[in-house]
Formats: C-alpha cells, sequence, structure tokens
C-alpha cells in the first residue's frame, strides 16, 4: 500500500481526506468521536504528506484511495473531504459511484476548477516565496490565508509544521498528482458542501455551485469559519459531520 493509514472502529466505513496543507493529523479532533458513533474510520496521507513517502512515477491522489479502498476491501464508504481531500472525494465518488454512501465536503476544491484572481494570486505569491528558498514566509502565508479568525494558537502551530513537513519532503519529489477530468453528475451520493465565510471566493463560489452540479447535493455556509473548519471549531464540525452521516449512512 502506498498510503500511511490508521483505522479504528466498526460499523459503516468512513474515509477522512486532508488539505494540502495538513495531513492526517488534521483529523485527530474528529476521529474518535466518529469512531464511536458508530463508524469505521479510516484517515490516510496522500503522497508526500505526513508518513506518505513522496511518489517516485506518475501518479493520481484518487486513484490511491481507490487502491486504499480495495486495500481495506470497502466495497461501500462514505467521504469526508478538506480542501484537496475535497477535491479527491469528488473524483473518486465520480468514477466509482456505487460504491460511495455519502460524501462532506470542507471548503472542497473541484476537479477541472479553473482559478479565480484571489486563488491565483495567492499561488503566485506562494510559489515565488519558495523558488527563492523562503519556506518560512510560505509557511506563514499559508498559516495566514488558511485559517480563518476563530483559529487558536495552537492550531496555527500544528497547521505550521504540517505546512513546512509537506514543503521539506515535496522538495526530494520527481512527481506530483495529475487530475484525470471526471463528470461530476455521475455522483449519486448525499452531498454536503461547506463552506466558510472567511475562506477565498474560490472555495465559497465551489460549494455554492455544487448543488447545481451534483443531483441531491445541498450548500451550507458557516459564518465564522475560514477555510479549515474542522480544525477551528473542531467540536462544531464534528457534530455536524455526525448528524449528516446519521441522516445519511446511520450506523448500528
Amino acid at each position: 500500500m502506498t498510503l500511511c493509514y490508521d483505522s479504528s472502529g466498526d460499523g459503516p466505513a468512513l474515509v477522512l481526506l486532508h488539505s494540502a496543507v495538513c495531513d492526517r493529523h488534521m483529523w485527530a479532533p474528529q476521529w474518535p468521536a466518529l469512531r464511536d458513533a458508530g463508524y469505521y474510520v479510516v484517515w490516510c496521507d496522500f503522497r508526500g504528506f505526513g508518513d506518505s513517502p513522496v511518489a517516485d512515477r506518475p501518479y493520481r491522489d484518487a486513484a490511491d484511495v481507490a487502491d486504499l479502498l480495495d486495500h481495506l476491501g470497502l466495497k461501500r464508504v462514505a467521504l469526508v473531504g478538506s480542501s484537496h481531500g475535497g477535491e479527491i472525494a469528488l473524483e473518486v465518488a465520480a468514477t466509482r459511484p456505487d460504491a460511495v454512501t455519502a460524501v462532506a465536503l470542507l471548503c472542497s476544491a473541484m476537479p477541472g476548477h479553473v482559478p479565480g484572481p484571489e486563488l491565483q494570486s495567492f499561488t503566485e505569491r506562494k510559489n515565488a516565496l519558495l523558488a527563492a528558498g523562503n519556506i518560512a514566509e510560505a509557511v506563514e502565508l499559508n498559516v495566514m490565508t488558511w485559517l480563518g479568525p476563530e483559529a487558536s494558537g495552537e492550531v496555527r502551530e500544528q497547521v505550521r509544521q504540517m505546512y513546512r513537513h509537506a514543503v521539506e519532503t515535496h522538495a526530494a519529489a520527481k512527481f506530483a498528482s495529475t487530475a484525470a477530468p471526471v463528470d461530476l453528475a455521475r455522483i449519486t451520493a448525499p452531498c454536503l458542501a461547506v463552506s466558510g465565510a472567511h475562506d477565498l471566493a474560490d472555495f465559497r463560489e465551489i460549494a455554492v455551485g455544487l448543488p447545481e452540479r451534483i443531483a441531491g447535493a445541498r450548500h451550507l455556509e458557516l459564518p465564522w469559519a475560514g477555510h479549515l473548519p474542522s480544525l477551528e471549531r473542531p467540536a462544531v464540525v464534528t457534530d455536524l459531520l455526525i448528524r449528516f452521516l446519521g441522516e445519511t449512512v446511520p450506523a448500528g
């Protein structure tokens, strides 16, 4: 198996997919409560994040997740994705519609999305800092951009460490994940698209527009949230996920 992962619990399968500034440890506030709610919870690191090594050949994060599902023998699974993890959840749900039972998206990216001016400006600033070797400044830019006003100092330090590790690990990478065109209309699972009022416009617009692309999807905006609400108000987001899963994939 190419991805490092943890798992715990019994019941309907639930896979947690992290954002591209974090790793699987971002789900530490959620997975115990989800397990205790009656789910078999799996949380993994994409390649080059956390404890997963970089790739030695071309790859796709969504294909790696699909391989993980096969490795674990999971025929039916709910997906929770944060940012880039949401993008991967959408690709998996579109390519394996019969296998995905529910999709919860937290400030999700979207396959095929063309960055708007705000996201493009951030990406250019980040890339320029990294190209100049200013890792510390790139890390602070990401912490400032992706965390909302209610994130604690402890959470900011956690994101700081996760992102720095990812940057340092990816510096040795020869390959980056590629994306495949997907038809989101193929998704049949219930879908909850969450946005944060303090997030970049791109991600708010994606969440608002997903109900037009996916039958039965619904949008919820959190007025207090930035881009990483599961870290900013973990208990609130945990309760939100448990309610959504209880409605769509009830445990027990």
